[in-house]
């Protein structure tokens, strides 16, 4: 299972090591997010509305059949700034349960794979944070660079978007 699992793994990097090209720029949509779940979709159609804002309170969709909650992130966008090309960077978002059940962070997917995703595995209790770091390699870009990665997480509205960007010089 362990043998199967590291197979499954190595070959999700690679593929996202090869599909990460060099690129000036990406463009990355944000809205703001209200309560309004009528156009929510249900279950695993998820839709991608991105937080904005230092302190925007965001509702997701059930990570399986988990109860929803609601969070509020301390930022979904950060500027790293000028980096020198082959830097790796990271920066940490902190996520906070304001909702009434436990929230399950199910999944953090990066849009390339020149970001990696660290964050809390456990349930986070209501009132409680947790984290969400994203590590940068910018070997392979030069200029301006948009990034973003996925969290899939039981709230109504999924996935939340958290967005960074960078400036890279050789």
């Amino acid at each position: 299972m362990k043998k199967t699992l590291s197979i499954i793994a190595l070959s999700v990097i690679g593929f996202g090591l090869v599909s990460c090209k060099k690129e000036t720029t990406e463009t990355t949509s944000t809205e703001n997010v209200s309560g309004d779940s009528t156009m929510a979709p249900k279950m695993d159609s998820l839709s991608a509305p991105a937080a904005t804002g230092d302190s925007a309170t965001v509702a997701a969709a059930p990570a399986s059949n988990q109860p929803t909650t609601t969070v509020a992130l301390s930022e979904s966008n950060f500027n790293f700034g000028t980096i020198k090309k082959g830097d790796k960077v990271n920066h940490v978002y902190e996520i906070t349960n304001t909702g009434k059940n436990p929230l399950v962070i199910s999944e953090v997917k990066p849009g390339c794979g020149c970001t990696a995703p660290e964050f809390t595995k456990e349930p986070i209790l209501p009132g409680k944070k947790g984290k969400i770091t994203l590590s940068f390699d910018s070997s392979n870009f030069d200029g301006a660079v948009d990034k973003y990665a996925d969290v899939f997480a039981n709230v109504e509205k999924a996935p939340i978007k958290l967005t960074f960007n960078a400036n890279i010089q050789k």
